[in-house]
């Protein structure tokens, strides 16, 4: 099948599928004499196991941990487990701090009188919690887990 015929019966998309090829996560298709992709079922299984995995938050790295081990037969559950529990500690960790989030929020926008005034505590927490730009040069963006765009 080609890329398109393997993007729908997987559900990963033709773009997903080229760049889990680049970054080898997946091996090269095979190629017509025209240069075409050309996939099995195989491939296609491959890719709907990259696309479960995607799905539950796992990285790039993960996923690429989580394949070869899939494909060794005698490998030992112990770690695919390992590796689960610590992707849900993670999503505990994160789910925490999106708690945190909500919290704070919903404390603000309480006491927000969402009216024709222009005090606001939610600008307020904002701009008092602005570092000044000598920290925002040398503050760094919390790094996100790498799960692909569909």
């Amino acid at each position: 099948m080609n890329i398109g015929e393997a993007s729908a019966a997987s559900g990963v998309s033709a773009k997903m599928i080229r760049y889990y090829e680049q970054i080898e996560l997946i091996p090269s298709a095979t190629r017509t004499e025209a240069g075409y992709r050309v996939y099995g079922d195989r491939d296609v299984e491959t890719l709907r196991f990259i696309r479960r995995a995607r799905d539950l938050g796992f990285s790039v790295e993960e996923m690429g941990t989580l394949l070869a081990l899939w494909r060794d037969k005698e490998r030992e559950s112990s770690e695919v487990k390992q590796i689960a529990l610590g992707h849900i500690a993670e999503i505990e960790r994160r789910i925490r701090e999106l708690e945190g989030m909500a919290r704070t929020l919903r404390h603000l926008a309480s006491h927000c009188h969402g009216d024709h005034r222009p005090d606001c505590p939610i600008l307020d927490d904002l701009a008092a919690n602005t570092p000044d730009p000598a920290q925002a040069r040398t503050h760094k963006m919390p790094q996100r887990r790498k799960s692909g765009v569909q």
